[in-house]
């Protein structure tokens, strides 16, 4: 990299961690960040995203950037999706509630019936606040007029596009990610969001790849960035991994891994989705319905893990535990570090390969994410399904997607880098054992 090439930043807020990734003209990372998410009890009565301390480190690590400050020509926010914020003129009108809040399992008695049939939303009733609405209506309920004060809404990743630049904005693949607020099949508001008045209250919608504003002269002068830093839109964190394949492969099934483990069958019809388990359309930076079936897979791997490090499963340890016939959630079983890694692995696997036939899903699967570092994973998954690769991409691929859709209007390929995943010579008799004890 000559000295003066540009950077991109990928600011990457995700519901376990945020980093900040600093990568060069050629696709390589020369520095990351990083910090913990977390949510906070607020005033208002809910459990909030931690906004103030994203920004306040966001802040220290930008402007602890040294000689890399000048080089910096663009920043785009990626975050996860079920989160959206409310401003005025002056700011966040309310906190950004975190969609876990126990809280917004309190619903009315009418909610069900309120919301659009499933063949609209493409989105079942998920508990807590995994549907963006049922934030919307609990907070309508409990704080009216705190509500009557938003002047726009935004998703979370354009929240910080818009505090970056102070232009605000909204993003298809964040307004359709089990929102209950968008019909994926139209590509427009749901019912329940244009009789709430919510649609009207949203931020313009922009693609996710397009550059809104400049950097906020206040900001740049703050932290010795340059003027003219250019700030993009932004996507939902699975949609923009999905991206960074897409403009290669239009036809895939992607597993993109972390809290969630999120399969996304990109050219698979949508015939699939009945409403039943947590199977639903996401949408594309595209702005197109994509199926997808999920998990959360970090979480249950580190619950199974109980403290054991995930990357010492162990290929032999996973056939013993075939052969004992040892499954996750089992009582009797006294299991040391390694085997509680390798059950933790085998139970993704065969959550993932659930999701995987459950939605029909066609073309070459790709994992991405921490998953595809898992061997004792990527070879029982390559035992269920055949046709499995891995990401050998040293930049996840959430991250990897923010710098390609810096990179959209670029009409030279960034190909995704991935290894195929050999089917191990036993797949037959690991497949007849797990089937036996299903």
């Amino acid at each position: 990299m000559s000295e003066q090439a540009a950077l991109t930043l990928v600011l990457d807020v995700g519901k376990t961690r945020t980093k900040l990734l600093a990568i060069d003209d050629d696709g390589e990372l020369l520095q990351s960040w990083q910090r913990e998410s977390c949510s906070v009890d607020v005033a208002e009565g809910y459990r909030a995203l931690d906004t103030a301390g994203i920004e306040s480190w966001l802040r220290d690590t930008l402007a602890s950037l040294g000689a890399l400050r000048q080089q910096v020509r663009a920043i785009v926010p990626i975050t996860h999706g079920a989160a959206l914020a409310g401003i005025d003129a002056e700011g966040l009108v309310l906190p950004v509630p975190d969609y876990e809040f126990v809280g917004f399992d309190e619903r009315a008695g009418d909610w069900g019936d309120r919301v659009d049939p499933f063949s609209q939303t493409l989105s079942p009733l998920l508990p807590l606040g995994l549907n963006a609405a049922t934030q919307l209506d609990w907070l309508q309920r409990h704080l009216p007029s705190r509500m009557a004060a938003v002047q726009q809404w935004m998703p979370y990743a354009q929240y910080w596009a818009w505090w970056l630049s102070g232009v605000a904005s909204s993003e298809v693949s964040s307004l359709g990610c089990h929102t209950l607020l968008w019909q994926p099949r139209h590509g427009d508001w749901s019912g329940l969001a244009r009789r709430q008045g919510w649609a009207q209250r949203f931020a313009p919608r922009r693609r996710a790849w397009e550059k809104i504003g400049l950097l906020r002269p206040e900001l740049a002068r703050a932290l010795g960035l340059p003027v003219g830093v250019q700030i993009l839109c932004g996507a939902h964190d699975s949609n923009a991994c999905l991206a960074r394949y897409l403009r290669s492969w239009p036809r895939m099934t992607l597993v993109s891994s972390g809290t969630w483990v999120v399969v996304v069958a990109a050219g698979t019809p949508l015939t699939a989705l009945n409403g039943k388990g947590d199977f639903l359309a996401n949408v594309s930076v595209l702005g197109d319905p994509v199926p997808t079936g999920r998990f959360m897979g970090g979480r249950s791997i580190e619950r199974i893990c109980a403290g054991a490090d995930p990357s010492i499963a162990d290929g032999q340890v996973m056939r013993s535990l075939i052969n004992r016939g040892v499954r996750a959630g089992q009582q009797g079983f006294d299991l040391d570090a390694r085997e509680r890694a390798t059950l933790a692995a085998m139970f993704a696997a065969q959550e993932t390969a659930r999701c995987v036939n459950t939605l029909g899903a066609r073309g070459p699967l790709t994992v991405d994410g921490p998953l595809a570092a898992n061997a004792v994973y990527l070879e029982l998954l390559a035992a269920l399904l055949g046709d499995v690769h891995s990401s050998n991409d040293p930049i996840e691929g959430t991250a990897r997607g923010g710098y390609v859709l810096a990179r959209w209007a670029d009409p030279r390929p960034t190909p995704p880098r991935v290894s195929a995943i050999a089917v191990p010579a036993d797949a037959d008799v690991l497949r007849a054992h797990l089937a036996a004890a299903a």
